[in-house]
């Protein structure tokens, strides 16, 4: 089976290349080739197409005269991306797969666990509408004229990233945590949140490639620990070896007015428990269940970072937005 992964080098998509090698798949991957140390490098064995997916033109010249089986968009995020996606990939694939989010369902979240048929809805954030709306063109697409699309919505799904309440999943605040800052929890730090490794991830996500009962469905893909925030803080400050951090909780409405960008992740997502029934990949996924604890994941990612100083980059900006709280 040839497979072509739009992205293939990511926080997630760089796992799903290594196990698509494993099951013995021609592999592709088309990307900018960028060489970023917060990328791991493209794993042996995959043919690479360099082509900038924003740039038109580009994407059709790199894949002049090929098809696949199966492509696989790890960075489609607003509709007119989705549309072009469409008009690029419709003849040339055997089945489609749109990397969604699973923060796209309802918020304020009326139930849990999550399924598949939680409505989708999200009024707080813009990038979650977008993958909705993304989701929507997709599946008219399936419905009208038969385009072979599966969605699959990761939760917070890590590897080269670590996980964290508040701002980005760099550095940052294992920094703070290193040096016995304070770390901002939004409301109590109770909510109870999902961590899935992306070696977890992708060896369900690889059950999907080439399956003709995956075409017009969607999929969400988590682990099922479920761990509240302040858990998770106590979990990555342990791994790093530093002292057991003490919190300061502030409502994420006040996160919000004070930093609206930040403020649209916490209500459009963490805000909320994030509990997730994976029944449905696990019935196509014969036999899958997440095996990568956090306690154990998190160390992974902390010697990744820890194998490059470049990738231990402080954000002065969020760190001093973080202090503001203090």
């Amino acid at each position: 089976m040839k497979i072509l992964f739009i992205g293939g080098n990511g926080n997630i998509s760089w796992n799903c290349a290594v196990q698509a090698l494993q099951k013995g798949y021609e592999v592709w991957a088309l990307n900018r080739d960028s060489g970023s140390l917060m990328r791991r490098e493209m794993p042996k064995g995959v043919c690479k197409l360099k082509a900038d997916v924003w740039e038109p033109g580009s994407v059709e010249r790199a894949l002049k005269g090929l098809k696949f089986d199966v492509v696989a968009d790890f960075i489609c995020f607003t509709p007119e991306q989705a549309k072009r996606s469409l008009e690029i990939y419709s003849g040339i694939c055997k089945q489609f797969i749109f990397i969604s989010t699973a923060s796209a369902y309802q918020k304020p979240l009326v139930a849990v666990p999550i399924t598949e048929s939680t409505p989708l809805k999200n009024p707080h954030w813009l990038y979650s509408r977008n993958k909705i709306a993304c989701e929507e063109l997709f599946f008219n697409e399936y419905r009208e004229k038969d385009f072979p699309i599966t969605v699959v919505r990761p939760s917070h799904t890590y590897d080269t990233i670590i996980p964290a309440a508040m701002g980005s999943s760099g550095w940052t605040n294992s920094a703070r945590m290193l040096a016995g800052k304070p770390i901002i929890l939004h409301g109590d730090g109770t909510t109870l949140w999902t961590l899935t490794h992306a070696e977890d991830f992708a060896k369900a996500f690889t059950a999907l490639l080439g399956n003709p009962s995956a075409i017009g469905h969607a999929f969400h893909i988590t682990s099922d620990e479920w761990l509240t925030w302040r858990q998770i803080s106590e979990d990555v400050a342990e791994a790093l070896g530093a002292p057991k951090p003490s919190f300061i909780c502030v409502p994420s409405e006040k996160i919000a007015e004070k930093n609206p960008d930040l403020g649209a992740g916490l209500l459009g997502d963490k805000s909320w428990c994030g509990i997730f029934d994976n029944s449905k990949i696990k019935k196509t996924a014969l036999g899958w269940q997440a095996q990568i604890p956090f306690r154990e994941g998190i160390k992974r990612t902390l010697s990744w970072f820890m194998e490059n100083a470049e990738r231990r980059k402080i954000n002065a900006e969020l760190d001093a937005f973080l202090d503001t709280f203090g």
